[in-house]
């Protein structure tokens, strides 16, 4: 009986001893187990977790996660973008920064990444280019100018933008852009004038082109910093001061897919002349029917945007006839022109290598520009960049 009671101690012994063993094997396991599933629950966390929504590349130039789906519409070009892009496109308004086409500012810096880019002379032949930024940042844009009093109707159109210069033809007269810019409610608020701001916001590089260049010919600024300035000094986003959303006024053009580049023509030349003899300032668009877009060359160059060393494209030419007057308000040798933008004349359209003859109208200053084929349709752009060429009456366009 003993034996019996002793043997049952000893299997009871056993028994316990087994079930502790069970349970330190288990918990180990578990601690392991639990160590594992953690380190790859981050490890798969980071795996899907997005990429940033955006950040700075070298040049400081804010870009977008290039694999978020392109799902919005930037309303100025027609071009699918990311949504994270359109938030935050959708915080500011549209930007236009006078760049000058003198000789010795090639080559300019941003022209490439503005949505439309109006062309006109400024004086003595020597175009101008009013360059409208939203839907893409640009770090830097230069050189900038001054302002011309016609320039300032296209301006209009984007419903109270920024607007960026170095002061502007001030002569008392037609052709006064500053004092148009005061009768316009503009001073102090979205006119940024660089005479009024200064640095940072604008800078001089002397050094940016490798030699020594005239003054006039070396400020820049960057769109971050004209968004960011107007934001924080004169109280303007998307918003105005009243709460109004710029855009609710604003009227897009109507945009549209590409072409079958199987259906497209292999080749179209268009060459403009701003000024007879001119010869620095013509303008020669060659059409590239892989890409189904509008290669430039500038006085008979290739014209080159030294942000990206690439030759400048145009998704989209519109050749607009405009009457074309001096100012006769006693300028140095009458250098000061007038446009006639307003009313309606001749317009020639280009895109997928065809030409489209039709006519413009403008009924206001701060009217849209329309734009109608022949035949009284409007016309439907390609989705990217328009490029505006303001040509006189007397200029001379020719295509082959």
């Amino acid at each position: 009986m003993q034996r019996d009671k002793h043997s049952i101690y000893k299997m009871d012994k056993k028994r316990t001893l087994v079930i502790i063993l069970v349970l330190v094997v288990y918990a180990i396991s578990s601690t392991a187990s639990y160590a594992f599933f953690s380190q790859n629950t981050n490890i798969n966390k980071k795996l899907v977790s997005p990429l940033p929504k955006s950040l700075k590349n070298s040049s400081g130039e804010l870009v977008f996660n290039e694999e978020s789906p392109n799902t919005e519409v930037c309303p100025i070009n027609g071009i699918f973008y990311s949504k994270e892009q359109k938030d935050w496109w959708d915080k500011h308004r549209p930007l236009a920064v006078m760049i000058e086409n003198h000789k010795e500012s090639h080559p300019q810096s941003g022209l490439s990444s503005a949505d439309v880019i109006y062309e006109i002379v400024a004086e003595g032949g020597i175009t101008r280019f009013l360059s409208i930024f939203y839907c893409k940042d640009v770090n830097p844009i230069g050189p900038v100018r001054s302002a011309r009093v016609y320039f300032l109707d296209f301006v209009s159109e984007y419903n109270f933008p920024l607007y960026a210069h170095v002061g502007g033809a001030n002569t008392p007269g037609p052709a006064d852009a500053l004092e148009k810019i005061i009768t316009y409610g503009w001073g102090g608020s979205n006119d940024l004038n660089q005479f009024s701001i200064g640095f940072p916001i604008f800078w001089r590089d002397y050094d940016r082109l490798g030699s020594s260049t005239a003054t006039e010919h070396t400020m820049y600024s960057s769109t971050t910093k004209l968004w960011e300035f107007a934001k924080k000094s004169r109280g303007l986003t998307n918003l105005d001061k009243k709460g109004d959303e710029w855009s609710d006024s604003f009227i897009p053009y109507t945009f549209k897919d590409d072409i079958d580049i199987s259906k497209s023509p292999i080749m179209q030349d268009i060459h403009l002349e701003f000024w007879k003899g001119y010869t620095d300032f013509f303008v020669d668009w060659k059409y590239d029917s892989k890409a189904n877009n509008y290669i430039r060359r500038n006085g008979g160059v290739a014209h080159i945007d030294k942000n990206t060393g690439k030759t400048l494209t145009a998704k989209n030419i519109v050749v607009l006839s405009m009457i074309e007057t001096n100012a006769n308000d006693g300028y140095e040798d009458n250098l000061h022109l007038l446009y006639k933008t307003k009313g309606n004349g001749k317009a020639t359209i280009f895109m997928d290598g065809k030409q489209i003859d039709g006519v413009w109208k403008k009924d206001t200053r701060i009217s849209r520009t329309l734009l109608f084929d022949n035949e009284g349709s409007a016309i439907k752009f390609n989705r990217g960049n328009i490029w505006f060429q303001v040509l006189p009456t007397s200029g001379i366009m020719t295509v082959k």
